[in-house]
């Protein structure tokens, strides 16, 4: 039986079993204009959110795009999004780290996004592993946990 005491406290971001809010968001590529995290699914999604100036979460940012770089697993995506205010250190940031996800945004307007409002991060980040119907499966997973988890 679910239990909805306290289901609608900002506080503590989304949990496993929540459906992942549809956004959209603009691409800094120039092949396409925005990305749409309901056009993923039918596959399993990675959704990571972090900032430059927040070392605990570029790390595990860096750590889980390298773990899923070297899974077998093909029917996962890993959608990136920075909240740094500035385009130019989040594109230094990916470049410094790595990062070769074509799904990696920057939302400029920091936690005074709609995004980060939308999955209520409040002071800390977090990812979510979404299934194929985009339902949080996991959430705040290493890359250790995400490789045994895939492979």
């Amino acid at each position: 039986m679910t239990s909805f005491v306290e289901k609608d406290k900002p506080t503590g971001g989304l949990n496993v079993g929540d459906m992942a809010p549809d956004f959209k968001i603009q691409t800094m590529s120039a092949e396409q204009s925005q990305t749409d995290l309901s056009d993923l699914k039918g596959k399993y999604v990675l959704l990571s959110f972090w900032a430059s100036y927040d070392a605990q979460s570029r790390m595990q940012n860096a750590s889980l795009s390298n773990a899923l770089r070297s899974t077998t697993h093909k029917n996962v995506k890993m959608v990136s999004v920075s909240f740094d205010e500035y385009q130019s250190i989040f594109e230094e940031t990916i470049r410094k780290d790595q990062i070769v996800t074509p799904t990696c945004f920057v939302e400029t307007k920091g936690e005074y996004s709609g995004l980060f409002k939308k999955y209520r991060l409040g002071r800390g980040f977090t990812n979510y592993l979404l299934d194929d119907n985009g339902v949080i499966i996991a959430k705040n997973i290493s890359a250790a946990e995400l490789s045994a988890y895939l492979n």
